[in-house]
């Protein structure tokens, strides 16, 4: 993925131990397609070199208002021209005070207040400093002013003391910076999710489960995520990472992600439904681990899990419910009738066998209009253009 393809962002760098982590910032940027200039306060060079910026970013660092490298000597004003956004990372709270306060003493702050494109702050600072009247109130003004505030995390800090004021790290501020050029289509609603597989005990050491690796659900959290919504993943075993602003709940079986969704509908506005829910499970489940006898196989006897997306889908005032298909033949056929049978406005559907374990994918969406397939893409990219459609088609009402 080259989720900053195209883009020109200025990284600003004031002082604070967190530089060290803008230059695997800068690093991550360019992966993604970014163009990065970097500009420093003289503060800054006290704990990361121009040079190293320099070396990451293949671009002059800029420290010096009065640099001779630009033609008309107004780096101030040209840096920012053309530029998508400028991101302060670290954001000390002397230079959010110079924010708030208009003003412009160095090259950075000064290009800051003469920009002409977003700004985008990653306060990083100790507790104490964080949690002063006078930094919170420079917070809520630079929020007031249109600044995007970016954090901060919370943790161990360099002076040895734990709590809030961390610069969030350079993967999270990666993900806040992709999330801010996406569309808020979902803005304000709060949407849950089902991921990954459900598995089904035998005895205390064997299970039944499928393949699903939880990739198609776990991008869709993201994409839902960088829209605007408030998402809560209910997902089954997976190998892969919390999607970034994503809460995740943690089930194994079909029962408990039944139980787990059931408590949270009633605060959603959306559910979509993408784990690979085991229709069926072992009612005879063994207190003790199944020993071979004689090489016959265990009589097992099987009764059906609950339906969880009919189930929401019939709940009074429930959320707007999306639903999965994975099929090995006849998908639109089979895709309609899950749709109906469900009771549900819009189902995503694809043939198993081609996507299973794939990093990319072919989807249709099926609703009361008919079938419409989506380009092939990476699970990702797909990702997007579903949540793109559902909030298309997601009522105006909000729960």
């Amino acid at each position: 993925m080259h989720d900053l393809r195209d883009r020109r962002i200025v990284l600003g760098l004031s002082g604070g131990i967190a530089c060290y982590k803008s230059a695997e910032l800068v690093r991550r940027m360019i992966e993604q397609g970014a163009t990065v200039d970097v500009v420093m306060t003289d503060a800054a060079t006290h704990f990361i070199t121009p040079v190293t910026m320099q070396a990451l970013s293949g671009r002059p660092v800029f420290v010096d208002a009065w640099d001779a490298r630009v033609p008309n000597n107004m780096a101030h004003i040209d840096l920012t021209r053309g530029a998508d956004a400028i991101l302060v990372a670290p954001a000390s709270a002397d230079f959010m005070a110079k924010l708030v306060q208009g003003r412009a003493d160095d090259l950075l702050s000064t290009l800051c207040l003469a920009r002409a494109c977003p700004l985008l702050v990653a306060p990083a600072m100790n507790r104490e400093m964080w949690g002063s009247a006078p930094t919170q109130r420079n917070v809520t003004q630079l929020s007031a002013d249109g600044v995007v505030i970016l954090g901060p995390g919370s943790g161990s800090q360099a002076c040895g003391e734990t709590g809030d004021g961390r610069m969030l790290e350079p993967h999270q501020l990666l993900a806040e910076l992709i999330a801010f050029f996406q569309p808020k289509s979902l803005s304000g609603r709060r949407v849950l999710m089902t991921a990954g597989p459900t598995i089904e005990p035998i005895d205390p050491v064997r299970v039944i489960t499928n393949r699903s690796s939880g990739k198609t659900g776990y991008a869709i959290a993201r994409a839902a995520w960088e829209a605007g919504a408030q998402v809560t993943l209910v997902s089954g075993p997976t190998a892969l990472a919390v999607p970034y602003g994503v809460t995740r709940i943690g089930v194994e079986s079909a029962r408990q992600m039944y139980d787990a969704v059931l408590a949270a509908a009633p605060d959603s506005d959306v559910f979509i439904s993408v784990a690979a829910v085991a229709d069926w499970r072992v009612a005879n489940i063994a207190s003790d681990k199944i020993k071979k006898d004689d090489h016959q196989p265990p009589a097992l006897e099987f009764v059906a899990n609950p339906d969880i997306l009919a189930t929401v889908a019939a709940l009074p005032d429930g959320p707007w419910c999306v639903g999965f298909a994975a099929e090995t033949q006849l998908l639109s056929k089979f895709a309609h009738e899950k749709r109906l049978r469900k009771g549900i406005p819009m189902l995503v559907g694809n043939l198993a066998q081609h996507v299973m374990d794939a990093d990319e994918t072919t989807v249709s969406i099926f609703d009361d209009t008919g079938e419409h397939p989506i380009a092939p893409g990476t699970k990702y990219d797909v990702a997007r253009l579903i949540v793109q459609a559902i909030a298309k088609r997601l009522p105006a009402r909000r729960r």
